[in-house]
């Protein structure tokens, strides 16, 4: 049996989802993710150099972990997309996104009919034609995985911005996931995520997916901006990445050692 899509479990029951980013490129990172009680993990293949044989790797690990794998997309292609859904993957993140009608065209490779035209084999994804999903037939396979399958673009471009609530209305968009680092870059603003035409801009973006019932979810780089983000009622947040994780736990570490040993 499949692991649930805790993303949208958690979701559909109206409490916030919690997810890290890795770039260790490794399932044992996954699986220690798992044990701390994430409900799940982006695998990023934009700012990562992983491959497809890596990708899979993690998946593997994820599933066999209990905790959702999704992967944030290197390119805006069907082939990326496809790849990526067919090992396993419960959702692509698509960065970089500058309007609707690219969103519309990865509507179509992410989504089987009716909504969308995407590419069909017998994969991992549905345990090769033997999977529970199939107890409906094709069209049983479809359902379930157009409905537990994510599609969320990353807004961070200001044409994203600028069309934020044609992308959130789209049948087939499932949320938006909000990069506040090239976000605040790409509005000239770098950093500035307390400037009020930030602000704004990251409260039009979350009323956009409240409107149109879509998952709305940003990055917090500490516990003190996952604290005010829940406050401002997101319903998932994606906090830190696994490397600065491990050098932070290590750090204090260091830190500590040297208080007890200095003379």
């Amino acid at each position: 049996m499949r692991t649930a899509n805790r993303i949208l479990e958690k979701f559909d029951a109206g409490s916030p989802a919690l997810g890290t980013i890795t770039h260790l490129k490794s399932p044992t990172a996954v699986e220690c993710i798992a044990v701390a009680g994430l409900d799940y993990v982006m695998i990023d293949m934009e700012h990562c150099p992983v491959d497809m044989s890596e990708v899979h790797a993690c998946v593997t690990a994820a599933d066999a972990a209990r905790i959702t794998p999704i992967v944030r997309l290197h390119e805006l292609s069907r082939t990326a997309v496809l790849r990526a859904l067919d090992l396993g993957a419960m959702g692509v993140v698509a960065p970089g996104v500058e309007s609707a009608a690219e969103v519309q065209a990865l509507i179509r490779y992410a989504k089987f009919p009716p909504l969308g035209e995407r590419g069909y084999c017998m994969t991992r994804d549905g345990k090769w034609g033997y999977g529970e999903a199939y107890q409906g037939g094709l069209e049983g396979y479809f359902a379930h995985s157009n409905r537990e399958t994510l599609l969320i673009p990353q807004c961070e471009t200001v044409g994203c911005l600028e069309q934020i609530e044609e992308i959130a209305a789209l049948d087939g968009v499932d949320g938006i996931l909000i990069g506040p680092y090239d976000l605040s870059i790409a509005m000239g603003l770098p950093g500035q995520f307390a400037h009020p035409q930030f602000k704004a801009a990251v409260e039009r973006i979350h009323n956009a997916c409240k409107t149109n019932g879509k998952i709305a979810i940003i990055f917090a780089g500490s516990e003190q901006d996952m604290q005010a983000r829940l406050a401002e009622g997101f319903d998932n947040l994606l906090i830190g990445l696994d490397v600065l994780n491990l050098i932070g736990s290590y750090q204090r570490l260091a830190d500590r050692f040297q208080t007890l040993t200095a003379k």
